[in-house]
C-alpha cells in the first residue's frame, strides 16, 4: 500500500514525537489528522500560533478505551495510514502500560489489517534483553501483537531523543548544565541520541513510502551519529554551553535503583525503573536505518566526539548496500 496523497492519522500527534511527524507530513503536502486526548486544547493552541504547523484536523483518542478492534472504527474513518506515537512513561488510573502499550496497539493492528491501512508503530530500543520493568515488557508485548497481525505494519525503535519540548530532553539539558553530574555506576550502556526532527522525517517516509524499497524490512532501529554512554552524552551537551567539564560523581547502584523507584512513585523527573534497566546495556542500533530513511546523515546532537574526545562513532553509514533480514528481534 502506498499512502501518498492520502490522509495520515498521527496518534499522539500533539506530543513530542507526534508533533514532528505531523510537521514532516505537512511539509510534504500531506493532510495529517492529530489523534489526541484533548482535541479542543490542541485546536486552541494551534489558533494561538504555538502549534501552527500541527495539522488540519483533530480526532479524540483515549487508548485505554480502544482495546477492541471495533472500537477503532470511528477513529480510523477516512484515513489511509496511521502513525502511532502514543506512549506513557508512568501509569495513570485506567491508562496502564498493558492497555496503552499492548492491548490498544494490538486492537489497532487488527483494525488496520481489516481496512488495508499501513501502521507505523513507535516502540523503543533495548526490548530484546531480559527486563522486569512493566514499561519495557508492555512495549515488547505490543511489538509481538503487531508481528502476529495481518496488518501492513512497521515498527520503529529510536534511541534516546533530543529536541525542544521533550520532557526527557529538557531534563538532560538541565542536568548537563549542572557543575556536578551524579551518574549511576552501572550506567555503562551506550546510546545513540538522535534529533526528534529526524525521527519525524523518518516516520513520514515510512508512512508514505513503498515498503518494497526497504527490501521487505519492517523493523527499523534508529540512532544518531555518535554512540556514547549517558555520562558522555551529558558532557557533549554541556560542551555546547561551556568548555569547563562537570565533576562526575559515581552513585552506588542500590541508591540509583532506589531513586528510580521514588521517581516512579512520585512522578518526578523522567528517570524511571525502566530507564535504570536500559542504562545498564547498550541502547543503540546494531544497524542504523535512519540515514537510509532520511537520504542523508542524521543531525549532530551535542558537540562532536572530536571536540570532547570521549565518544566512539555509531553505526550510521549514509548509504548501506544491503538491508538486514526482516523482522529481526
Amino acid at each position: 500500500m502506498n499512502a501518498q496523497g492520502g490522509t495520515i492519522l498521527v496518534l499522539g500527534g500533539g506530543g513530542f514525537i507526534g508533533r514532528h511527524a505531523v510537521r514532516a507530513l505537512r511539509e510534504r503536502g500531506v493532510r495529517a489528522i492529530v489523534g489526541t486526548r484533548h482535541p479542543g486544547r490542541r485546536r486552541g493552541a494551534a489558533h494561538a500560533g504555538s502549534d501552527a504547523d500541527a495539522a488540519e484536523a483533530y480526532r479524540e483518542t483515549h487508548f485505554e478505551r480502544l482495546c477492541a478492534p471495533e472500537a477503532w472504527a470511528p477513529v480510523l474513518e477516512g484515513v489511509t495510514a496511521v502513525v502511532n506515537c502514543v506512549g506513557i512513561l508512568r501509569q495513570r488510573g485506567r491508562e496502564t502500560y498493558d492497555r496503552v502499550h499492548h492491548r490498544a496497539p494490538a486492537a489497532l493492528a487488527a483494525a488496520c489489517a481489516a481496512r488495508g491501512l499501513r501502521l507505523i508503530h513507535v516502540s523503543a530500543l533495548g526490548l530484546e534483553s531480559p527486563a522486569r520493568s512493566r514499561f519495557l515488557t508492555s512495549k515488547r508485548a505490543g511489538e509481538a501483537a503487531l508481528r502476529a497481525s495481518d496488518a501492513d505494519w512497521h515498527i520503529v525503535r529510536p534511541s534516546l531523543l533530543d529536541g525542544e519540548g521533550g520532557f526527557g530532553a529538557r531534563w538532560i539539558r538541565r542536568v548537563a548544565a549542572w557543575p556536578v553530574h551524579p551518574m549511576p555506576r552501572a550506567a555503562g550502556g551506550q546510546i545513540a541520541v538522535l534529533d526528534v526532527r529526524d525521527l519525524g522525517e523518518a516516520l513520514a517516509t515510512l508512512a508514505l513510502g513503498d515498503g518494497s524499497r526497504h527490501g521487505g524490512v519492517r523493523e527499523h532501529d534508529l540512532g544518531g551519529l555518535h554512540a556514547r554512554t549517558l555520562a558522555e552524552h551529558l558532557a557533549a551537551m554541556r560542551a555546547l554551553r561551556t568548555a569547563r567539564p562537570a565533576l562526575r560523581i559515581a552513585v552506588p547502584d542500590i541508591l540509583a535503583r532506589l531513586a528510580a523507584h521514588v521517581c516512579d512513585l512520585l512522578h518526578v523527573t523522567p528517570f524511571s525503573f525502566g530507564h535504570w534497566e536500559l542504562l545498564q546495556r547498550d541502547n543503540r542500533p546494531a544497524f542504523n536505518a535512519l540515514p537510509a530513511l532520511l537520504g542523508r546523515a542524521p543531525r549532530t546532537v551535542g558537540v562532536a566526539p572530536s571536540a570532547i574526545d570521549d565518544a566512539s562513532p555509531a553505526s550510521a553509514s549514509p548509504a548501506p548496500p544491503t538491508w538486514p533480514s526482516a523482522c529481526e528481534p
